[in-house]
């Protein structure tokens, strides 16, 4: 019985399973904050400071909102930021990799230029300039997200193409006549997707992480809004009178949503890539 479950539940099946599971969850957050109705994480003084109970699992904050679904609204908010803005990221990474390793020369130079002044900058500081400059806000949170994340994953892309160049059938496309950029659509860039569809998953917990961070210090979403760290920055003004489940829920709901997408990214990597050095 117990080789017949071991052979079943192979490698393949539990990453397949994992990815499951926690895409799952993460689709589930981010539909109940898309259909939910502001009613249900709507004002009642009756019942501000409630602690957590049968009613309000999460309890509730100082104007009487339930946490719960104040929680969930907040990090749906988040997941759909970093979907967006990882998006957008990750296409300026594939774009600009695959033009600095074809191009060569000046594009390259240029191309690693743009990536060392990017990283040369402090993150934290360049998302606030950036979302401060686009004026906050869900336009200011995902404008900055998405044009700080994608100098890691642009060198990745690079790399591989370097490597992907000098392979045979890549030379021999060149000799029956096609141009770079056919060679690079037909033969470079379907054997880099694997790595870019991964960095692209691994992007999404930075995205979120940082999305917060900078509404959390007053940069990103309005206090109107419902965000994880609008919540948090609220709940500091309270926590050291003991509403301790003011930061503790939302909180780990955002480490939850950030570690699975993880999770996600590390076990795609590793059905992608069985023989790599994660196994």
């Amino acid at each position: 019985m117990n080789k017949k479950m071991d052979k079943f539940w192979n490698r393949k099946r539990k990453t397949c399973f994992v990815i499951g599971v926690a895409g799952a969850y993460l689709i589930l957050v981010l539909a109940a904050g898309l259909w939910m109705s502001p009613e249900r994480y709507g004002v009642d003084y009756n019942a501000k400071f409630t602690a957590p109970c049968l009613a309000h699992p999460f309890g509730t904050d100082q104007m009487g909102r339930d946490m719960f679904f104040r929680s969930v609204k907040g990090l749906s908010n988040s997941i759909l930021i970093g979907i967006l803005a990882s998006s957008v990221s990750s296409f300026i990474a594939l774009v600009f990799g695959v033009t600095a390793a074809i191009k060569g020369g000046k594009a390259d130079g240029f191309v690693n230029w743009c990536v060392d002044v990017c990283m040369g900058i402090p993150h934290l500081v360049l998302l606030i300039l950036i979302s401060f400059m686009m004026g906050r806000g869900g336009k200011g949170v995902m404008t900055a997200v998405a044009l700080t994340h994608w100098p890691e994953l642009t060198r990745l892309v690079r790399a591989e193409v370097l490597q992907i160049r000098s392979a045979p059938y890549v030379k021999a496309s060149y000799r029956m006549g096609k141009t770079r950029f056919q060679a690079a659509k037909e033969h470079m860039i379907p054997q880099v997707l694997p790595v870019y569809l991964i960095g692209v998953v691994l992007l999404f917990p930075h995205a979120i992480m940082h999305e917060a961070a900078i509404t959390f210090l007053g940069f990103g979403f309005s206090a109107e809004v419902p965000a994880i760290g609008v919540i948090l920055s609220e709940s500091m003004k309270h926590i050291a009178t003991g509403k301790w489940w003011m930061a503790v829920f939302p909180g780990l709901m955002l480490l939850l949503a950030v570690v699975l997408f993880d999770l996600i990214g590390e076990n795609l990597k590793r059905l992608l890539h069985p023989n790599s050095g994660n196994e």
